[in-house]
């Protein structure tokens, strides 16, 4: 069996959404999607939030979303966080000086919804 189990996973997850939300996550093909992607973030260079008694990039992300560490976003939210980052990436390598403006955009946007 398992350890933690995919149910305990499941309840970490959604324990910050309100009773009539929609959770987060509501299967196990959520859960392993981002364990495995946490994994290949620790493989690349990621520093890890916690060290498990094994030192396995996977044992790893499933330690970090077990202790809460590990916040998985709606999927929307993920790709514009993705955006974002792509664009901030962009503009640095063309203009130095667009942190600030990227940044202020995207102040101004969570503010104005």
């Amino acid at each position: 069996m398992l350890h933690p189990s995919y149910t305990e996973l499941i309840k970490v997850v959604n324990s910050e959404v309100e009773d009539g939300d929609t959770p987060v996550v509501n299967s196990r093909y959520s859960i392993v999607l981002a364990t495995a992607k946490r994994a290949r973030q620790i493989i690349d260079g990621k520093d890890p939030m916690s060290m498990p008694k094994i030192h396995k990039p996977l044992s790893i992300a499933v330690d970090e979303l077990n202790k809460g560490l590990l916040k998985i976003m709606p999927e929307t939210a993920e790709e514009e966080a993705e955006e974002m980052e792509a664009k901030l990436a962009m503009d640095l390598k063309t203009e130095p000086g667009m942190i600030e403006t990227v940044a202020n955009e995207a102040a101004e946007e969570t503010v104005e919804e």
